[in-house]
């Protein structure tokens, strides 16, 4: 159980969570669909994530292929990855208006075409736009949805369930590696790809399986305990304080809007009923018209929650906790992601291709990382262990594995850095986690967004970065070094901020005992 609002000495004024109840909870809490929706979301990592992380084997293709630079070419491979994770923030307005559902399908189908139209590629410009831009905006709307669905779906055991949803990442990288290899051995680069594109209309299937919950689920999945608004009042520093006060998001102003449209739209059914004797024509008006408002109404009740959430009195960046989250993302994910891009090459480097050929070294970051996930889900959820903690154990683990790795030159020695890299970046199984539990389950979509936007800026500069330091020394050391102490900070950063809130309100209670 995760214990992050007393021990970072955070509320967001949440108060869905904290100090609450299940009462009369639906079946499919924690159990019944909320298993499909696990398997659903496993598949999409399998297919999204598991890709781009096999992304080694057609990044050294596209070497050959179009003769660039490494720095150029690593481009192909970080927009696709950054992209699908920068445009979270974006998504969450998709999901706020149309649901997880719909959301998820229609990125199935860009994700598709964008793999597709890859295959007839010219340059390694037209991969930019086709496999950069088009399939990692496709990939970004199935991969939150996906993330957020599960997060809804769970109570008592989200760490688990996210765990093994995430698990998909590990399968996916390896299977994908095997037949992303096979495929490029027996048919070529290009008819691999379209054969990939093929695979990735099963999206489209992932996003059907995402069945919403009623909002009146939602609502009962906590049940607030009002004799715990006191305590923990008395907890807030002077920002969650404004939050909570004008964080309501507008919603007495919306409920009246919304009632005045109802009203207005009951008055369109009666007429509708009592004027079956009219003519055809100003029936299907009729019709039109109440659809035309029903659309305005979810689009604008969509767009108010994701305004607020970013811009409104309850900021998601008022939050200093999760503004120092967001800096730690900017650093941590490209020290993941540019192993996974570089590594066939720094094998082919140190003569260690045969080995490789046996037993990949990406497969085994893979195969790790699905035990990391689940283990790590798993000692989470003890009553006794704060999810906070792991995560930071974890985080420390990985640092130390990117600053090692260029010390090891053979293949033994890389296979056990990148068995306790794969272990440790098991934490990303945790963020959606930890993400929820600081701003609470109506904030998860947007704030997970913010999150995942800045992993795939991490994720965007730091392939390349790292060809572009080889270009220049002719070695991969500088990468790593560079890549591992630029992600140090942001696990400082992680360190003090929640020390900072915690001794606020000490602070406070100091200057009033004074007065």
């Amino acid at each position: 159980m995760y214990a992050s609002r007393e021990d970072i000495g955070y509320d967001f004024g949440d108060d869905s969570k904290v100090g609450s109840k299940p009462i009369k909870p639906n079946p499919n809490i924690d159990g019944g669909w909320a298993w499909m929706i696990v398997l659903s979301s496993f598949f999409v990592h399998i297919l999204i994530m598991g890709s781009q992380m096999a992304l080694g084997i057609l990044n050294m293709e596209w070497l050959e292929e179009f003769n660039q630079s490494r720095g150029l070419t690593a481009w192909v491979s970080s927009l696709s990855m950054g992209i699908t994770l920068i445009v979270g923030p974006f998504i969450g307005l998709f999901i706020s208006t149309c649901g997880c559902r719909t959301t998820a399908i229609l990125g199935g189908i860009l994700n598709a075409l964008g793999w597709i139209l890859s295959a007839s590629a010219s340059n390694v410009h037209y991969l930019f736009l086709t496999f950069g831009v088009t399939a990692g905006i496709g990939s970004g709307m199935v991969y939150l949805p996906a993330v957020v669905m599960v997060g809804q779906y769970f109570q008592k055991r989200r760490a688990l369930a996210q765990g093994l949803s995430t698990t998909g990442t590990g399968f996916g990288a390896f299977l994908m590696t095997a037949l992303l290899k096979y495929l490029c051995t027996e048919f070529g680069w290009r008819n691999a790809m379209f054969i990939q594109g093929a695979i990735s209309l099963n999206l489209c299937v992932c996003g059907a399986l995402m069945r919403p919950l009623s909002p009146k689920d939602l609502r009962e999945k906590y049940v607030v305990r009002s004799d715990g608004d006191e305590n923990r009042a008395k907890a807030l520093s002077h920002s969650t304080e404004t939050i909570k006060s004008n964080g309501v998001l507008g919603e007495e102003p919306e409920k009246k809007q919304e009632a005045a449209t109802e009203e207005v739209l009951g008055s369109v059914q009666h007429t509708e009923i009592g004027g079956k004797s009219g003519s055809g024509r100003s029936m299907y008006g009729l019709r039109l018209f109440k659809t035309v408002s029903q659309l305005t109404i979810t689009v604008r009740k969509g767009f108010a929650l994701w305004y607020s959430s970013y811009f409104g009195a309850a900021s998601l960046f008022t939050n200093r906790v999760f503004v120092a989250f967001i800096i730690w993302a900017l650093f941590a994910y490209s020290s993941f992601v540019i192993p996974f891009i570089h590594l066939p090459e720094i094998v082919k480097q140190y003569n260690l291709s045969r080995q490789d050929n046996v037993f990949p070294l990406t497969s085994i970051i893979a195969i790790v990382h699905i035990f990391g996930k689940v283990i790590l889900g798993i000692i989470s959820d003890l009553p006794c262990i704060s999810t906070w903690n792991v995560f930071l154990i974890a985080n420390f683990t990985l640092v130390t594995c990117i600053l090692t790795l260029p010390l090891m030159q053979t293949y033994v020695g890389l296979a056990v850095v990148c068995a306790l890299i794969g272990f440790s970046s098991g934490y990303f199984s945790l963020m959606p986690v930890v993400t929820e539990d600081l701003v609470g389950t109506k904030h998860l979509a947007n704030a997970y967004g913010i999150i995942i936007c800045a992993n795939g800026i991490s994720a965007l500069f730091g392939p390349p970065f790292a060809g572009w330091i080889y270009d220049i020394t002719q070695k991969y050391d500088f990468s790593f070094y560079i890549a591992g102490l630029l992600y140090m900070v942001g696990i400082v950063f992680l360190l003090i901020q929640p020390c900072i809130q915690k001794e606020q309100p000490r602070e406070k209670s100091t200057e009033e005992a004074q007065v």
